[in-house]
């Protein structure tokens, strides 16, 4: 019986799908089971890996460009890119060892990002491919850069291939342009490299991965205002959990990365949901670590940091202004300092104590009885060579009877007697200091000498008359000298 015309029969030009659309599903299957082989337990054996690697490698080698852009490619394209970053990736138990393997992976990156960049002129759907293997891309070329301690000599040659490519594909002229998005164009990729590292930046899992916490912090300090404040809620979190670490590597580097937040977030956002005070009380706590250098860090991020907390302060001018958090820090500070015998801590403290006195300005007479007895404290012990401490102590002074002079005169005898004690253990130093250092210190501490006289209406000259008459050093002498030339004819309320 023949079948009934009226009825419809399939189409049969439906099934089987067209040649274009059956490359397409075979390319992707291939893909998959070639990634799947690369991200299984067997990739832990060298030869599987390299074979998975070399067949992604051909796979990129024969598809057209056209067709790595197509339907579902632009994903599996952007999976076999991440895949083979994290299988380069240093771990905690191999930090080293593998530039074979990052020079594998990033051979087939670079393949990819030529593939992308052919497809340009001939698909339109080539931004698609490049925003999925952009980001591994990238990871992985600062992962793998130079000066790091799990790369070997050839690996940062390559990653500094694949850096370029990307850039070029991308159309970018720098990293910052690339991860922040050239000026009127598409954003930037920093949020999906964020994306990327994230898994790896919790309190569980960031210290598998060595590497993580460097490019994180690397990636962060290239984004600045006022690109950074959209990506506030994705970079506060790790950049305190590295903070908080034991180790004072990682506190560093979590510090300076809180700094570039603090830097260049506005201090609307900071503000808001009390996030400067976290910032505060986990920078706080660091001052009592004695490590000079996370001392150091800990001090400059906090005074860019005083300016914002201040903004939420409200003084009303009839009743005494309340106490900062500069001051609070202040306080710690010469707490410190007075005990301490450690040098490099003592220069570090030293540094910075100028700028808390500028901070404060004429509210530092709160921390004057202190600050008296650190500065008598430190201008009595040699310092080396370079007398860091010494000089910054002297300029500390310097500005401390500049802001808070009326209280200075009462300090007269003490302060004097400390100077005059400072130029002639300096002129007769028998030690090897340089002459310009000596030359530093005996100017500054000329310096403190007019300022004194001034603050005390003239008493320091008539003082001097008396001690120059007896005085048979000539550095001395001429220090001498020089406050008397100097405060002759100067009005005594010129400070």
């Amino acid at each position: 019986m023949e079948p009934d015309g009226s009825g419809e029969s399939p189409r049969r030009e439906e099934w089987p799908p067209s040649a274009g659309e059956g490359r397409a599903s075979d390319l992707g299957r291939a893909f998959s089971q070639a990634v799947r082989r690369l991200a299984g337990r067997e990739s832990a054996r060298g030869e599987a890996a390299d074979a998975a690697l070399r067949e992604l490698g051909a796979l990129v080698d024969a598809a057209a460009c056209g067709a790595l852009c197509e339907g579902g490619m632009p994903e599996m394209l952007g999976r076999a890119a991440s895949t083979a970053e994290k299988h380069a990736a240093p771990s905690r138990e191999r930090a080293g060892g593998g530039d074979e393997k990052a020079a594998a992976v990033g051979l087939l990156l670079l393949k990819l990002l030529r593939k992308v960049e052919a497809a340009k002129d001939a698909h339109p759907a080539w931004r698609a491919a490049l925003r999925r293997v952009a980001g591994p891309a990238y990871v992985f070329a600062v992962t793998h850069g130079a000066g790091r301690p799990w790369t070997g000599p050839g690996a940062p040659a390559v990653a500094g291939e694949v850096l370029a490519a990307l850039l070029r594909v991308a159309e970018c002229g720098s990293v910052a342009g690339f991860l922040r998005g050239e000026d009127g164009g598409e954003d930037g990729a920093f949020a999906a490299v964020m994306g990327l590292l994230a898994p790896d930046l919790n309190k569980e899992t960031w210290k598998n991965n060595p590497a993580t916490k460097h490019v994180f912090s690397w990636t962060l300090q290239q984004v600045t205002r006022p690109w950074l404040n959209q990506h506030l809620e994705r970079i506060l979190p790790p950049s305190l959990l590295i903070s908080d670490d034991y180790q004072t590597e990682n506190k560093i580097l979590g510090v300076d990365c809180l700094h570039h937040i603090v830097l260049n977030v506005p201090a609307a956002d900071l503000l808001q949901f009390n996030r400067a005070e976290v910032l505060y009380h986990a920078l706080y706590n660091h001052l009592y670590t004695p490590e000079h250098h996370l001392i150091q860090a800990v001090l400059l991020c906090l005074l860019d940091l005083f300016p914002v907390l201040e903004k939420a302060l409200h003084w009303k001018g009839d009743a005494a202004r309340p106490p900062t958090h500069c001051d609070e820090v202040l306080q710690l500070i010469l707490t410190h300092m007075e005990p301490e015998h450690r040098l490099l801590l003592r220069r570090t403290y030293a540094r910075n104590l100028p700028a808390f006195v500028r901070r404060l300005g004429i509210l530092t007479v709160r921390h004057l009885k202190r600050l008296e007895r650190v500065i008598l404290g430190y201008l009595e012990v040699y310092d080396g060579p370079e007398e860091e401490a010494r000089l910054k102590i002297l300029e500390t002074l310097k500005l401390l009877m500049q802001y808070t002079w009326p209280r200075v005169s009462c300090r007269l005898v003490v302060l004097l007697k400390a100077l005059l004690k400072l130029i002639c253990d300096v002129a007769r130093d028998p030690t090897l200091t340089p002459e310009p250092v000596k030359s530093a210190l005996l100017e500054e501490a000329t310096d403190c000498l007019i300022l004194l006289d001034h603050c005390s209406q003239g008493q320091v000259k008539s003082l001097l008359a008396k001690i120059l008459q007896s005085c048979e050093d000539s550095k001395v002498a001429n220090c001498i000298r020089k406050v008397q030339q100097v405060s002759e004819g100067t009005p005594c309320d010129g400070t």
